[in-house]
């Protein structure tokens, strides 16, 4: 496994800015090279430890997604090698978790898609019977399959702060009613159909969030990550059962362990800087809990689209 970066540090090309998890430098004025460190954070918190293996797993996944959805919407990708524009001695940072991308115009929303009743969700529902603001049907339970996938629009949170939902009506007023429709419509679509492929290898994608820019055209592009445990909510089919909560292969493990973290005097963690130490046992499977879902997904043919 190559060595743990919690903090990349490269010099041959100017820092733009560094992330919960990736660190962005520009290459000239039209691209740049995304970095996935091995960083992780929790309610907006990035952990002081690293998690080993992370950042190659999230490229490679993210690099599988942007593959099968490439007919949906176009992405950020220019396929060219990200070591190639980096020095010699720098690539060892750079190789398997980096990629070379488009420079975009990133709009100022997260497109949250909510297929399963899940996590803030079921606590809203369960008191107002809604999610995000939007009524729903009585009757339904934790963990249940919505009758539809909701649309659900964040804003985007500078480091250390907390994405915040937002109404449709108010993402419209962001970015333009025809480019709002445009990005929920892609979402929904792209959304399906990574839940169709990952169902036939035995996962349930719950929830996600995508994020799009425009390009000097003002075409739609998918960029940033897509569809890693960083970003989305995965269960395994065979063990998932409605009204329970599934076991995840995400970052909910983590959650778990903080939300029941108490201190020397018995205190809870206030989900503000700095989180609290973790011990090698909780980054050990945290860990495995990333690499079980992506072996579930890479191995053998990608599914038929639309089959």
């Amino acid at each position: 496994m190559k060595p743990s970066i919690h903090t990349s540090n490269l010099t041959s090309l100017p820092l733009v800015s560094r992330g919960k998890v990736r660190d962005n430098y520009a290459v000239g004025e039209h691209q740049l090279l995304m970095l996935a460190s091995d960083r992780i954070s929790a309610f907006d918190v990035v952990m002081t430890e690293p998690i080993p293996g992370k950042g190659v797993l999230l490229t490679q996944m993210a690099l599988f997604w942007f593959e099968q959805l490439a007919f949906i919407c176009p992405n950020h990708l220019t396929h060219l090698a990200p070591e190639s524009v980096v020095s010699a001695e720098e690539a060892p940072q750079v190789l398997g978790r980096s990629m070379l991308v488009q420079r975009l115009r990133p709009l100022p929303v997260e497109a949250v898609v909510r297929g399963y009743m899940a996590g803030s969700a079921w606590a809203e529902y369960q008191a107002h019977q809604t999610v995000c603001q939007e009524a729903l049907p009585a009757g339904l339970q934790n963990a249940c399959e919505l009758p539809s996938p909701l649309f659900t629009p964040a804003t985007k949170a500078a480091m250390g702060e907390h994405d915040e939902n937002i109404s449709y009506a108010q993402m419209a007023a962001l970015i333009g009613a025809k480019l709002a429709e445009q990005v929920r419509e892609t979402s929904l679509a792209l959304y399906l159909e990574a839940r169709r492929q990952a169902r036939q290898r035995g996962i349930i994608i719950a929830d996600t969030k995508f994020e799009f820019g425009l390009n000097d055209q003002d075409q739609l592009v998918l960029m940033d990550e897509v569809l890693t445990p960083d970003s989305s909510r995965y269960w395994p089919l065979e063990t998932y059962a409605v009204g329970v909560n599934p076991p995840s292969f995400d970052k909910q493990f983590l959650r778990d362990w903080l939300e029941n973290y108490r201190d020397a005097n018995g205190l809870p963690w206030n989900k503000t800087a700095p989180a609290p130490n973790l011990p090698s046992e909780v980054i050990a499977q945290t860990a495995l809990k990333y690499q079980e879902v992506w072996a579930r997904l890479s191995p053998g043919p990608a599914p038929v689209r639309g089959a």
